[in-house]
């Protein structure tokens, strides 16, 4: 098993259910970031909301920064089920 590798998500039906898990959390990261910097953008019109709409922007900025972590510990967990002495990464 190579680390992110597509077809390792079809190695067992194990496999299957902790992509489909992570596939989840990672839509609904990608749709919560994207829903705080329109609102964020939105409050920026005023000034009286734009301190408001700086930590909607923060908060956004760390949820795309979660999005290759969440890649990560899909990894992890895969490697939990899968053979440990097939991650080695292969040389040209």
């Amino acid at each position: 098993m190579q680390l992110f590798d597509p077809d390792t998500r079809n190695l067992s039906e194990r496999h299957k259910k902790i992509y489909a898990y992570f596939e989840l959390a990672y839509t609904v990261v990608d749709v919560t970031a994207a829903s705080m910097f329109v609102v964020g953008s939105v409050l920026f019109f005023r000034e009286s909301t734009s301190l408001a709409g700086t930590w909607l922007f923060l908060i956004g900025s760390i949820l795309f920064g979660l999005r290759p972590t969440l890649k990560l510990i899909r990894e992890y967990a895969y490697l939990r089920v899968g053979k440990y002495e097939d991650v080695a990464i292969k040389r040209p």
